[in-house]
């Protein structure tokens, strides 16, 4: 396990582990990530049990764009194209069908996400329960050297968790968790 500053250096580093089906702890704008690629089955897995977390529950996708969530096969209801045109990039998570997308507001985060085709299953790090990790120390300090990489971009800007809506075709909006962004 490595920990490394948040450059240009750890960019490529991250991409390399997690494009070959590694799992690496990233910074966000909003908590720490633990972050795998969905075309590597068993570093999702990984993901569930670093946490402790049930297997039934969904862990989101952060994206790049908008464009690399339609890419990966989710296209947005017109409320849901709204929505991001406000609050992406930002701290909205919007359930789709089954799915969680949010486009982060950290550059480098979402330069990763450009290396890595686009798309990463990321959930917060830390223990499944527990409070999020709002700094690289605190995320070790919960999940211990399960990853096998951390990124180290200080204190993340925003400390409080995505807002998450589950945006229906026919426009409806249910807001599943209250986060950073009011709806």
């Amino acid at each position: 396990m490595k920990v490394l500053p948040c450059d240009d250096v750890s960019l490529e580093v991250a991409a390399a582990l997690l494009n070959s089906g590694g799992v690496a702890v990233i910074p966000t704008d909003t908590v720490y990530g633990l972050a795998a690629h969905p075309a590597f089955p068993d570093a999702v897995e990984r993901l569930y049990t670093i946490k402790g977390r049930e297997s039934g529950k969904k862990i989101a996708f952060l994206a790049a764009d908008a464009a690399a969530v339609c890419a990966f096969g989710f296209c947005f209801p017109e409320k849901a194209s709204e929505l991001a045109a406000r609050h992406w990039p930002g701290a909205l998570t919007m359930v789709l069908g089954n799915e969680g997308f949010r486009v982060p507001d950290h550059a480098w985060t979402r330069r990763l996400l450009a290396l890595c085709g686009g798309v990463l299953k990321v959930t917060s790090a830390n223990l499944s329960g527990g409070r999020p990790a709002i700094d690289a120390p605190q995320a070790l300090a919960d999940i211990g050297l399960s990853a096998d990489l951390v990124v180290d971009d200080g204190a993340s800007p925003g400390g409080v968790a995505s807002t998450v809506v589950r945006v229906e075709a026919d426009g409806t909006i249910a807001v599943l968790r209250k986060g950073a962004v009011e709806i």
